[in-house]
């Protein structure tokens, strides 16, 4: 018999905590009727509406329950980086770089997208939405395979992959399982992983992981603040414009909560923010 899953989360403290946080939000997406374009990333909302949160928000969210239980299940069996400090890893190592896959796969995939729309002119990627965490799952992969060769991967408990493979094994057996998977948005995983553990990308410590915490906040909140996504009184962002230019200005008042619209009466498009 295997160990109580009470020790085995204990083991993997981190990876359990994702998998609540995932299934938490899941849950709240079903609750509430939230869809792919309210919390994915796309190069449309992400770039040309400077919906930078979604880089986040597209991560831990996940609509179907066949993507969260393959990615859960995979993350549950990669969860053993976090006992492997003998060689360098650990549940230190597992947090820092966590927090490296999260905002690099999701930079790279609109670097992706950007490189297709503006150089090949291929239109489709500016609306097309990834979601859900197999960036980071295809990471963590690519990195055991790379410090762990030996190890295997285990999901939903009858499919065992050698880990050396796994990354592109996974990469055709979520093709079949869920046909929307985001081919880049894997591969953007694969390419991050094999960067860490190359060490292309490396000296993580607890200042730099902090620090790159906070700066990812902080842009996360302003940007929903910026884009009228979240209502934040206590942020005031103020529109820089041209005080020589003409413009019509709507303010209005309500609880407190004051709106301004300025138009360039020249040629009739908006330039600066709804605040």
């Amino acid at each position: 018999m295997g160990k109580p899953l009470i020790y085995e989360i204990l083991e993997k403290p981190a990876s359990s905590s994702v998998i609540g946080i995932c299934s938490l939000i899941w849950w709240l997406i079903q609750k509430r009727g939230i869809g792919y374009a309210d919390v994915g990333l796309s190069y449309e909302a992400a770039v040309d509406s400077g919906q930078y949160w979604r880089v986040i928000t597209s991560a831990f969210s996940h609509v179907s329950v066949v993507h969260l239980v393959f990615n859960m299940s995979a993350l549950w069996s990669l969860g053993a980086v976090e006992q492997l400090g003998q060689i360098g890893l650990g549940v230190e190592y597992y947090l820092h770089y966590t927090l490296v896959l999260v905002v690099l796969s999701g930079l790279l995939v609109l670097g992706f997208y950007h490189v297709m729309i503006q150089r090949f002119k291929v239109e489709y990627f500016r609306r097309v939405t990834a979601v859900g965490y197999s960036c980071v799952v295809f990471g963590w992969m690519t990195i055991l395979a790379a410090k762990q060769p030996s190890s295997k991967l285990n999901i939903f408990g009858v499919l065992s992959l050698p880990i050396s493979f796994a990354p592109f094994e996974s990469l055709i057996f979520t093709s079949i399982m869920v046909p929307q998977a985001s081919f880049i948005g894997h591969l953007s995983g694969i390419i991050v992983g094999y960067s860490i553990a190359w060490g292309l990308v490396h000296g993580m410590n607890n200042y730099w992981a902090v620090t790159m915490l906070g700066w990812t906040a902080l842009v996360f909140v302003l940007s929903l603040k910026r884009t009228g996504s979240m209502e934040l009184s206590f942020i005031e962002i103020e529109p820089v414009t041209d005080p020589s230019l003409p413009s019509v200005g709507v303010v209005a008042t309500r609880n407190g909560r004051s709106r301004t619209l300025q138009m360039d009466a020249l040629s009739g498009r908006r330039v600066a923010d709804i605040v």
